[in-house]
């Protein structure tokens, strides 16, 4: 991918980048999901996912600043994208020589809990499983579709909204980052706590705590109050993002856990493309503020619909 956009020759090479890049998401990243669950067990999965979702975005950010830096000094062509390299070599090896396959422990698992290791159902009804037939997992799949949904907003309307109230580029770059630094940082406790307490009522009332603090950015105006709207969504993303992960594992017996949670990647990532349409349509017909508090009153709900439909997938017990 970086060698595609270091010589790109127009946008449609910057395209199929994209499309190698969303490739590589769903071979890498989904697997080192699975293989991290493979590794710790049923008791320390909200740890694992914290902890894996914790070194994704700090990446994604070190990596940020690091390309804006030497797009700064170097421009755009090709020095940033030399990181690339320099990034996709070493972890290249590092999987070849050192990451051990980890379907064995999955394997052992099964045989523990004393369920067949072997594929019984089509991935169809595994898919069904995951999307409808089973109530906890669908308030999972939904509420992971509707997380990403206010994500997308909170990238493409609050630039808007916060430039059309005067707020200076540099004031909104800060806010714009504070959301997914507190987010990815608070992800660590936030797993952790869902192996102790369960995981249901993490992730409704993270679903709640995003809705009102995507409310609070309409409501409340100024650099401060914005502030404190992006930090409590930051800790609401954080209480929901590894702990849905964690409750689908839970789930999911060990034989086709692997496809539920690529089922509910399916939906959850889907959400960036119908936060981005939906978002759109409302605030062209509307107006942004309102498209937002939209986006806030959705996500309130999905979180009611969690608490009334969820069961609690994790048993505190495991964790002593």
């Amino acid at each position: 991918m970086p060698w595609l956009l270091i010589y790109a020759l127009g946008w449609d090479w910057v395209v199929f980048a994209n499309v190698m890049l969303g490739v590589n998401q769903g071979m890498c990243w989904s697997t080192t999901v699975i293989m991290k669950i493979d590794l710790v067990g049923p008791r320390q999965r909200g740890f694992a996912m914290g902890l894996n979702e914790f070194a994704g975005y700090l990446a994604v950010a070190a990596s940020a600043w690091l390309t804006s830096h030497l797009a700064a000094n170097y421009g755009i062509r090709p020095v940033p994208f030399y990181s690339g390299i320099a990034f996709s070599v070493p972890g290249l090896l590092l999987s070849i020589l050192a990451v051990k396959e980890t379907k064995w422990h999955a394997e052992r698992e099964g045989q523990l809990q004393s369920v067949s290791n072997g594929p019984d159902i089509s991935f169809q009804q595994i898919f069904l499983f995951t999307s409808w037939k089973n109530r906890s997992l669908f308030a999972a799949s939904q509420a992971g579709l509707v997380n990403n949904l206010n994500d997308g907003m909170m990238w493409g309307l609050l630039p808007l909204f916060l430039t059309e109230a005067g707020l200076p580029f540099q004031r909104l770059g800060i806010i714009a980052a504070i959301y997914p630094a507190v987010w990815g940082v608070t992800q660590l406790l936030t797993g952790t706590l869902s192996d102790r307490w369960g995981r249901k009522w993490l992730i409704a009332s993270g679903m709640w705590l995003q809705g009102v603090a995507i409310a609070m950015l309409v409501i409340f105006q100024g650099f401060w109050p914005w502030m404190g709207s992006s930090v409590l969504l930051g800790i609401g993303t954080a209480l929901v993002y590894p702990t849905l992960l964690a409750a689908v594992s839970d789930l999911s017996e060990p034989a086709w856990r692997a496809s539920a949670v690529g089922v509910y990647r399916l939906w959850r990532d889907s959400g960036y493309a119908v936060g981005g349409l939906t978002a759109g349509l409302v605030a062209d017909s509307l107006g942004v503020p309102s498209a937002i508090i939209a986006v806030a009153g959705l996500t309130f709900l999905s979180g009611i619909l969690v608490a009334r439909v969820m069961t609690e997938t994790h048993s505190p017990a495991l964790a002593k």
